[in-house]
């Protein structure tokens, strides 16, 4: 939400970070407003009941408030301290104003165990955003996971009507201790019906894609619902089970591919649903696999394309670094200059082949992930599948923006397959709002527009 674009934030407690997978932007501020935000970590030890995670928490925010990078740094563990030196320490923290406002302090520590790590959440109030740090901690105190993004939404998800058209109930994607927590909207009455599975964005999402107080997926599933199509949303694997990418090497398709797959398969054969009419919604980076994981499916109907990158997501990071930059006063700070120079060489050294795979480079992330997400091209994916496609942008999007709008109206426009729907008024969630797009609506609550839904509806029951 994000992807990297969504942008980036990719997981919280051991060794894999997303994103639209990664992050907290740890060399520039720019994707922290996301939704995203990357969690850098290391390999945590063994469990010790006796860490003081909030007392270390607190330590390490009272030394960046301080510019004390330095110090800062040394309570790092060893990969972290290599990842993220005092001098990105430094960019991402002084970019934070630029991009939520000033400081106005910070909240009340929560800490617990997950796995073999002490995790620590601190609030972190500024005056346009309210954002959380978080931390992973292992048994000699050191930090080996950092993490920076807007606060989620205290409030509960609100129960489905009594009265309404469509109930919801749990269902897994996979089998086993690995299988996915997820929920099915499910219209009432006779059925068969077309259904369609959601894929988010980069980060380790949640079912309904929470970025701030907004939850994307959850609208979209209950308005597709309520039209009478079956909708299945589940929590990204790097939200539910971190650990599973603690081995260090993965890709994308360890990330979201395999498990869109599943579920796709597993609601085609569920009670109730058109086996031959399954759809796949992917937003943002998930927009992005969408033809990949049709492809490796082979039992997709058609696809829906929500601000999907049509470019190699490296080269979209930088772009978007250098858009955020002055979003706030239409400057480029120093700071915020050497945080990006800084990202285009970690990008340079991460497509120079001469590179180990396992090196550390963008957001943190593996050389090896970061490669198996540059060789995706969305475009030839999607003439290669040859499926229905929808595809939906907002003209408001700051971070899915108008090139790759128009590389996707210039591969497909003549395509009768294919149909467009650009809305003037929406962002990259889908939201609609005023004047030039900006980081502070992602922290504002809204809905994603009826309209969107309604068009999404109709041309699904269309094929």
């Amino acid at each position: 939400m994000l992807h990297l674009i969504h942008l980036l934030e990719r997981r919280f407690s051991t060794q894999h970070a997303s994103h639209n997978g990664l992050r907290v932007l740890l060399a520039s501020a720019l994707l922290l407003m996301l939704g995203m935000g990357l969690l850098l970590s290391g390999r945590v030890a063994a469990q010790d009941a006796s860490i003081d995670g909030a007392r270390i928490a607190t330590r390490l925010l009272d030394h960046l408030d301080a510019g004390e990078y330095a110090q800062a740094e040394a309570m790092f563990g060893a990969e972290m301290a290599k990842a993220v030196p005092a001098d990105k320490l430094k960019a991402v923290w002084e970019s934070l104003p630029a991009q939520a406002g000033e400081a106005k302090g910070r909240g009340e520590a929560a800490t617990m165990q997950q796995g073999e790590a002490t995790l620590v959440k601190t609030p972190l109030h500024y005056a346009k955003a309210e954002l959380v740090a978080k931390l992973a901690i292992n048994a000699d105190g050191k930090i080996v996971g950092f993490l920076i993004q807007p606060a989620e939404t205290p409030a509960a998800v609100a129960p489905v009507a009594d009265d309404a058209n469509f109930s919801e109930r749990d269902f897994s994607v996979g089998e086993g201790e690995r299988a996915l927590p997820g929920t099915l909207a499910m219209p009432k009455g006779g059925g068969p019906f077309p259904a369609v599975v959601l894929v988010h964005g980069s980060g380790p999402h949640d079912r309904d894609e929470t970025i701030g107080p907004n939850k994307p997926f959850l609208d979209i599933a209950r308005g597709l619902a309520a039209q009478g199509i079956a909708v299945l949303r589940y929590e990204k694997r790097s939200k539910a089970r971190p650990q599973d990418f603690s081995g260090g090497a993965f890709g994308i398709d360890d990330e979201t591919t395999n498990d869109a797959v599943l579920a796709v398969d597993a609601l085609r054969k569920a009670e109730g649903i058109d086996g031959k009419r399954v759809f796949v919604l992917g937003h943002s980076q998930g927009g992005m696999m969408a033809p990949r994981i049709a492809a490796v499916s082979g039992h997709v109907a058609g696809l829906v394309l929500l601000a999907a990158p049509a470019r190699p997501l490296l080269d979209i990071v930088i772009e978007q670094n250098r858009r955020m930059a002055v979003l706030d006063d239409g400057k480029t700070s120093d700071v915020e200059r050497d945080a990006i120079n800084q990202i285009i060489d970690q990008v340079r050294i991460t497509r120079d082949p001469l590179t180990d795979p396992a090196t550390k480079t963008v957001l943190g992330q593996a050389v090896g992930y970061w490669r198996s997400i540059d060789a995706v091209d969305a475009v030839a994916e999607s003439q290669s599948v040859a499926l229905p496609m929808l595809v939906l942008q907002g003209a408001r999007d700051i971070q899915v923006v108008d090139a790759d709008w128009g590389r996707w109206r210039g591969a497909f426009h003549d395509n009768p397959k294919v149909a467009f729907k650009l809305y003037d008024k929406l962002n990259h969630l889908g939201i609609a709002g005023e004047g030039d797009g900006n980081l502070a609506e992602y922290n504002a609550p809204g809905h994603v527009d009826p309209q969107l839904i309604d068009d999404v509806a109709v041309w699904i029951k269309a094929h």
